[in-house]
């Protein structure tokens, strides 16, 4: 298997869903509580990192032996099948790195307390449930609501948690915290998913796969992704407004043209590999203006 093909079978060209909450997560830690334990979260990233990977092997995966017969989603769509991977080698290395990021997780759990434990719990069942089982959750017009929370919320919470577990108060208003500075990451998550289905919608329902847009319809779902990046930008706002973010990160509204030329290129045109990287564009720029400004916003 040659590196491309596994960035491929990986998906890394999407791994800013994973790294960019981790990175706004570190930032709010630093603004508000001035602690960061970075041995901690170092060995949580490598073990959400390599979670991250094995989740979307498992959703190739998942998928070939899901599609049905008669087109040739199999043998021209799936990156096992196009490249013609071995599957007994790309289920062990799934395997393996799903054994790897759990040994990590509970050896951290063990040191940091068991709150870890269950939030991780969580974030690995919806990971092997997004795409196994009779009724994948990548199937089903969930999709979107648990991608968006568990990768945009749950990886920053674990963040914040890691550095402040000695201090950290389970109470409404820090968790509503932490929700809302990760808001505009968990709306630009859950729109790579929406633009994917879009883009997919009538090879899925050839599939079975009845997502969200086979319910709302594409102009609807279209609609919808506008909608949510403009969420995403009044997440910025209010986290200003209700001062659990620095004023710089309202500098975030630089990149709104560059966003909102990627939402037009979307909304013209639906085609997998022409318009999708619309969707990565927007998650890349949009949550690195918001780490950075945030930053920017620490450091002075």
């Amino acid at each position: 298997m040659s590196l491309s093909v596994f960035f491929e079978l990986v998906e890394m060209k999407a791994k800013t869903a994973s790294v960019l909450p981790f990175l706004i997560g570190l930032c709010y830690s630093w603004y508000h509580y001035g602690t960061l334990h970075l041995g901690y979260v170092l060995v949580y990233f490598v073990a959400m990192f390599i979670f991250n990977m094995a989740v979307d092997i498992l959703d190739n995966y998942n998928d070939y032996h899901h599609a049905t017969e008669g087109h040739d989603y199999k043998q021209k769509t799936n990156i096992i099948g196009r490249e013609n991977l071995s599957l007994r080698l790309v289920f062990w290395l799934m395997t393996s790195m799903i054994i790897i990021s759990a040994i990590l997780g509970i050896a951290l759990a063990a040191v940091v307390g068991w709150p870890l434990l269950w939030m991780g719990l969580y974030c690995y069942l919806v990971g092997i449930f997004y795409s196994s089982g009779p009724r994948p959750l990548s199937s089903l017009p969930l999709g979107e609501f648990f991608s968006g929370s568990t990768m945009g919320i749950m990886i920053s919470f674990i963040c914040v948690y890691l550095n402040t577990f000695e201090t950290f108060h389970w109470n409404f208003s820090e968790i509503f915290s932490i929700f809302i500075i990760a808001l505009p990451n968990t709306m630009w998550i859950a729109n790579l998913m929406l633009a994917n289905n879009i883009c997919d919608k009538e090879e899925d329902e050839k599939n079975e796969r009845y997502t969200l847009v086979h319910y709302l319809g594409k102009q609807r779902s279209i609609n919808l992704f506008v909608g949510m990046n403009i969420l995403a930008f009044l997440g910025i706002i209010l986290s200003v407004v209700l001062k659990i973010a620095p004023v710089t990160v309202l500098l975030t509204f630089l990149v709104a043209p560059f966003i909102w030329k990627q939402i037009t290129l979307f909304r013209n045109k639906q085609v997998k590999r022409e318009t999708f990287i619309c969707a990565v564009r927007i998650l890349a720029v949009g949550s690195a203006a918001q780490v950075i400004t945030y930053l920017l916003g620490i450091l002075i």
